[in-house]
């Protein structure tokens, strides 16, 4: 017996069989693609790629595009010729969200398609950004939000469905790790993507590094904080290169 929400779901990809989605690889963008290709919806995941995501992240979108045996349409953007976004005030989230969005339904809009779904779910505080210009020629949905769907159902649904990005960890931009009113910078950006690909490699998950001028803010959750403390030579060798000091955040 189907849940009232996977119900409403199939009925939502029923009344839409062909929609442009914006992928980002993430948990619900990923639980959308795979519905909507369980009913046999003709959809195109749709990736704006800038400075802000790690390369890993682009990696990810693909493999499971290809899983699904679907084409990823990429869209690159220098999100540097932006003012709003890299002067990094307190709606930088508002102006790039809106900015990525407005990307995807151009291209979406070229492509053919007049439904454009994005995955903003119930758990989702109410921001400016969840209410897109409108545009006569594209309805941009949100159908996990519609529908009441909150992001600990989205998981429970995922793990069921055996989506390999259930258990994914939430992930913010790298951006987002450079303090509100501290100017994002290529650099900066850069060094934060270095340092979080050398945690991978030793061995960390679901942690994120803060920048904070030359200094690295290390945010792990509390399972990882001993690991840390062991692994604190490897950490500095590898870190080190681009900061002058490297911090443990123990508020995370």
């Amino acid at each position: 017996m189907l849940s009232d929400e996977l119900y409403n779901l199939k009925g939502f990809f029923r009344d839409n069989p062909k929609a442009a989605l914006c992928f980002t690889g993430g948990v619900n963008s990923t639980y959308l693609l795979h519905i909507g290709k369980q009913c046999g919806a003709s959809i195109r995941p749709y990736y704006v790629k800038t400075a802000f995501q790690p390369q890993f992240e682009l990696d990810n979108a693909l493999r499971l595009a290809r899983q699904y045996r679907v084409r990823l349409e990429v869209l690159e953007f220098d999100i540097f010729k932006t003012q709003s976004i890299i002067e990094n005030d307190s709606d930088r989230c508002h102006h790039c969200k809106r900015k990525m969005l407005s990307i995807i339904k151009s291209q979406a809009i070229r492509d053919g398609f007049t439904v454009l779904i994005e995955g903003s779910n119930a758990s989702d505080k109410l921001e400016k950004c969840s209410e897109p210009a409108v545009n006569p020629k594209i309805s941009v949905l949100s159908p996990l939000k519609e529908f009441g769907i909150t992001k600990t159902k989205v998981r429970m649904l995922s793990k069921k469905a055996e989506l390999p990005a259930w258990d994914k960890p939430a992930y913010s931009c790298l951006a987002a790790q450079i303090p509100i009113g501290y100017p994002i910078t290529k650099e900066a950006l850069r060094r934060i993507e270095r340092a979080e690909r050398e945690l991978f490699i030793i061995g960390f998950t679901d942690f994120r590094v803060g920048l904070l001028g030359k200094t690295a803010k290390l945010k792990l959750p509390a399972s990882q904080m001993e690991i840390a403390v062991e692994k604190r030579k490897s950490i500095i060798e590898r870190l080190k290169p681009d900061f002058d000091s490297i911090l443990l955040d123990l508020e995370v």
